[in-house]
């Protein structure tokens, strides 16, 4: 604790600090999200710590070989297990660097921009570990004791990440303004990316949220309602590391060992309806990816119908069984 409280000071003192406020606040003005400003702080907060304990005071001392040699420092690094940063968590720290110079040169604090030909390490798609089969999720399902409203309101969380595929964040961040059971929608307020989007339940998905809220949810509220749909037995809005313990501890019950939580409901959601014959643009439209080949990376996981489709069209089977005729 003693050591952030000086890290804190030194970023404080240091010639950075008021870019650092006015980049953050030209941010705020431009409508980025709350997640992405804080990414961007702490990834620049990082540089500046970095900075300092090599004598860089101040943005106009920042040169390209600098850059390069801090994008090395992170390649070297070694977390406290001894693992090193994924080349994702390495953009995530490098990119914000490549827009805080582009403002500072665009602003006119600086001369030129030392980050414009700074490369950024290749991010690589990663496959999902595990895709969870339908039995399985039932399995999960069934640990939540539907007996207690704690009970009653896990499933019911459990049902939507699953009926959905909407992100941990997203979830947390519902209101009970957002359900239409009616149309059977559900809208995500600033998802990903600063995004809006409506997306379908399920019908089962809605029959424990309606049972939830009508028979949890209101002796969960402690004070003044704001609206959050899921609250804690505090009644407060669920933290996201507390709403992933929870579930992970719900697919340990199950006796399923793998990495993950509440994202592997969106795997699942994504890789069961591909292998049910769901065009992947409609998947693109509930995950909420901008991008198609990010969509994509589930065609490549179904591969359930691809050995289906192997085991029936391959000549080397037609083959053996005309083998066993003879």
């Amino acid at each position: 604790m003693v050591q952030h409280y000086e890290h804190q000071a030194i970023i404080e003192a240091s010639g950075f600090c008021p870019y650092l406020r006015a980049f953050l606040e030209w941010g705020n003005v431009k409508g980025l999200s709350q997640d992405t400003q804080r990414r961007r702080q702490a990834a620049l907060r990082r540089f500046i710590h970095w900075c300092d304990e090599r004598d860089v005071k101040s943005p106009t001392d920042v040169t390209k070989p600098i850059l390069e040699r801090y994008q090395r420092h992170l390649y070297y690094y070694r977390k406290a297990n001894g693992q090193p940063l994924t080349h994702g968590s390495q953009c995530g720290m490098l990119t914000p660097l490549k827009a805080f110079f582009k403002w500072l040169t665009r602003e006119n604090h600086i001369l030129y921009n030392p980050a414009s030909e700074l490369e950024l390490p290749r991010k690589l798609r990663r496959l999902p570990k595990t895709i969870l089969s339908v039995d399985e999720l039932e399995t999960i399902f069934n640990q939540a004791d539907i007996k207690t409203e704690e009970g009653i309101r896990d499933r019911a969380i459990m049902e939507l990440f699953y009926s959905t595929g909407m992100r941990r964040m997203e979830l947390v961040k519902l209101t009970i303004y957002d359900l239409d059971p009616r149309r059977r929608l559900v809208m995500i307020r600033e998802g990903k990316y600063g995004n809006d989007r409506f997306i379908p339940v399920g019908e089962r998905a809605l029959r424990w949220l309606e049972q939830y809220q009508n028979d949890v949810r209101p002796a969960l509220v402690i004070g003044q309602d704001d609206g959050t749909l899921f609250l804690t037995d505090k009644g407060e809005a669920f933290r996201r590391g507390a709403l992933a313990g929870r579930v992970k501890r719900y697919i340990k019950q199950a006796g399923i060992e793998v990495q993950g939580s509440c994202h592997l409901f969106r795997h699942a959601m994504a890789t069961h309806m591909l292998e049910n014959g769901a065009d992947v643009r409609y998947i693109q439209a509930m995950l909420g990816h901008e991008n198609l080949n990010t969509t994509q990376l589930y065609t490549r996981v179904s591969i359930k119908k691809l050995a289906q489709i192997h085991k029936a069209t391959h000549p080397a089977r037609l083959a053996r069984e005309d083998d066993e005729v003879i």
